[in-house]
């Protein structure tokens, strides 16, 4: 056992690295709205974007996991460069945590079932026990086509790196209240949303599609996560680069790969054919 973990009465034991770190940056978060400026507040606005909208939902969850679409190999690293500024681990382990989920959504196995607890499938799973944040070797049995690559095996056990990196730039350019809203206010928002889709979409929301789990439809996590709260869609139609299927959907990730296709970056694009969605849901 790690000399940084204690057992607790179920087995679990508490993660006290992963612990401090997240207690430390809800403190920073607090503190940003002691300090607010505009230019603070738009260079956070910006992060968000780069690391939730372009890292974890183009880059880590429709292109790295589901494989939803194709792009250059640069644009694939560099999203998933953006991933890392997420803290929420490297390519491997989140892929990998991913695909386990989706093989036993709301199952005995799945990393964050809200049948487990609301709080566990939240942020409990990150806190209490082992995640193998930094074991690519572990990781790499569930994500096997990342680890053909040096770089992803480099940037899953070097994670931290680019993060922590740009944090002290904001320290260095920016200062204090640079450093709280661009760093650490834009983390936990990050962090929350993303575990949002975890917890609150498979307890709260509409189910369009009859799936074998819990998953459910929200139009403010899908808001708030540039289209990943359209979530029983997903697991409706879990290839499909497109979430919001439907034109009143809002999904700011599908309307940015249509803009990169445009342009030539993006090709091979993965979705549901409308015919088949209509004959779901008749039968639904």
């Amino acid at each position: 056992m790690s000399k940084h973990a204690i057992q607790l009465p179920n087995g679990q034991k508490v993660n006290w690295v992963t612990t401090l770190i997240l207690a430390g940056l809800h403190i920073g978060a607090i503190a940003a709205l002691f300090v607010f400026s505009w230019k603070s507040f738009f260079v956070a606005l910006a992060l968000h974007w780069v690391a939730v909208g372009w890292g974890i939902s183009l880059g880590y969850h429709r292109l790295h996991t589901h494989q939803s679409y194709q792009c250059p190999r640069w644009l694939e690293y560099f999203f998933a460069l953006c991933g890392t500024m997420t803290l929420e681990g490297g390519p491997m382990f989140w892929v990998g945590t991913h695909r386990v989920h989706h093989a036993k959504s709301d199952l005995p196995g799945d990393p964050h079932s809200p049948r487990e607890g609301t709080f566990w499938s939240h942020m409990g799973w990150i806190v209490f026990g082992e995640t193998n944040h930094n074991n690519s070797q572990f990781m790499a049995k569930y994500a096997p086509d990342l680890a053909r690559h040096k770089f992803y095996w480099w940037l899953n056990t070097y994670h931290w790196v680019p993060v922590v990196a740009t944090g002290l730039a904001l320290l260095a350019f920016g200062g204090i209240p640079m450093f709280l809203w661009g760093f650490c206010l834009r983390i936990v928002y990050g962090l929350h949303c993303t575990w949002l889709i975890n917890s609150a979409t498979h307890i709260f929301g509409s189910r369009r599609f009859d799936t074998d789990d819990d998953s459910r439809n929200s139009f403010v996590l899908a808001v708030l996560t540039f289209g990943e709260g359209w979530h029983n869609n997903h697991h409706a139609h879990q290839t499909s680069a497109r979430h919001g299927m439907l034109w009143h959907e809002l999904d700011i990730s599908w309307i940015t790969l249509k803009l990169l296709k445009s342009v030539g970056l993006v090709w091979g694009i993965r979705l549901v054919k409308p015919e088949a969605l209509v004959l779901e849901q008749k039968a639904a």
